[in-house]
């Protein structure tokens, strides 16, 4: 377990997070919180310096289609087939209180 880490610290991170660990699981999250810690000090501690940097493990370029404009549905047969509608919008009954 990282003595970078102590159960007081994770209590206080649970307690800004709005989580309330019970003692069990405030003492396995430390557990595991100091688990992560000390592996990215292991990966810290690895001598890098000739490894090129890797954006992405797949030699990806850009996968998107080209932006061009498409045919659109016509507006006043889609506002026709709506339930209900108003100055050309559709019409939704409310989700918090009001009238439907």
């Amino acid at each position: 377990m990282s003595d970078r880490l102590s159960p007081d610290v994770v209590a206080k991170v649970a307690r800004l997070a709005r989580l309330d660990l019970t003692p069990d699981e405030l003492d396995r999250a430390t557990g595991q919180l100091s688990d992560m810690l000390d592996h990215f000090a292991d990966i810290d501690a690895l001598d890098l310096s000739d490894v090129e940097p890797l954006n992405s493990p797949y030699p990806l370029v850009n996968v998107l289609r080209d932006d061009d404009e498409q045919p659109t549905l016509d507006r006043d047969e889609v506002m026709a087939s709506a339930p209900k509608s108003e100055d050309g919008r559709f019409w939704v009954p409310p989700v918090l209180g009001g009238d439907s």
